[in-house]
């Protein structure tokens, strides 16, 4: 190989580098929707054991009522090294009554996802916004203030 053809075909090693870099990337992440199972879960027919066997285990349980199952399904799209955004999304929310059997099957989308972003790498809170100074001696002279007053029914003087 003659130097000529070497730095030829270096370039062509850092031009494909370069270009690979660019391409599209996409993933899925959670559950894989099988739009003829999700169709065939019937309120009032289906129960907790049926839904398993048809669906398989929920992505998560509700964390205050366990009659909630939720199974989430996400596509995202990202170019280079830029950040995921959704191209797609599924929540399936299946509720059960008492008796276990289903009562509910509700389907979302993307109508879902919300853009957060930081404020100022702060997060904002409610409240007084006090200086240092204020925050150092806001309290001087306050000492013992409250132990001049008359006592209290549980804290007689």
């Amino acid at each position: 190989m003659t130097p000529r053809h070497g730095r030829i075909a270096l370039a062509m090693v850092a031009a494909a580098t370069l270009v690979g870099g660019c391409t599209q990337m996409r993933d899925h992440q959670g559950y894989i929707v099988d739009e003829t199972l999700v169709s065939s879960i019937q309120p009032g027919v289906d129960n907790r054991d049926s839904v398993v066997g048809s669906l398989g285990r929920p992505s998560f349980v509700g964390q205050f009522d366990q009659r909630d199952w939720y199974y989430v399904s996400r596509d995202t799209r990202n170019l280079g090294f830029n950040r995921p955004t959704p191209s797609a999304q599924t929540i399936l929310h299946i509720r059960f009554d008492e008796a276990g059997n289903v009562a509910a099957v509700n389907r979302k989308g993307l109508e879902q996802v919300a853009n957060i972003e930081p404020l100022k790498k702060e997060t904002p809170t409610l409240g007084r916004n006090k200086g240092f100074f204020e925050e150092l001696f806001g309290n001087v002279g306050a000492v013992g203030a409250t132990g001049q007053s008359t006592g209290t029914r549980d804290n007689p003087q």
